[in-house]
């Protein structure tokens, strides 16, 4: 009995999680959307650790495809918003910095893994590492024309 709780309480939890990208997603305000996608992309990597931690590889590959599109997200809202991020850099600025942090945390979750299985890892890292550099780039050279 005590299983199916916790499974119902899992599923419950990942609901709310593609919940909160869909929030995200649906923010009219383009610097807050792309905060709630880099903090979405947080919360998910939790969770793809606490899969691994459980042996759940299905739900793993889920969560690590959704830190993709949350770091995607984030960096195509940025640009949405047409401001130079050395003109304007507040959310640039957070973004490269929590995109940072990010990397370092996958980074670290890859090393914890077994051989085998970092390689699940290996695509959503390079995303993440080219949003932040991208971002970066932004904030040092300025608008690209």
């Amino acid at each position: 009995m005590r299983g199916f709780t916790v499974s119902v309480l899992l599923l419950l939890t990942a609901g709310v999680v593609s919940a909160d990208l869909d929030e995200a997603r649906a923010e009219p305000n383009l610097e807050k959307r792309s905060k709630l996608a880099l903090d979405n992309a947080v919360a998910a990597l939790k969770e793809a650790r606490e899969a691994y931690n459980a042996g759940d590889m299905d739900k793993l590959t889920a969560k690590v495809i959704e830190i993709q599109d949350s770091a995607a997200l984030c960096f195509t809202s940025l640009v949405q918003t047409g401001k130079d991020p050395r003109k304007s850099p507040r959310w640039f600025k957070r973004a490269e910095i929590q995109s940072r942090d990010l990397l370092r945390s996958i980074e670290t979750l890859q090393h914890d893994m077994s051989y085998l299985d970092r390689a699940v890892l290996d695509k959503v890292k390079e995303k993440v590492q080219q949003v932040h550099d991208d971002l970066l780039t932004g904030l040092m050279e300025g608008k690209r024309k």
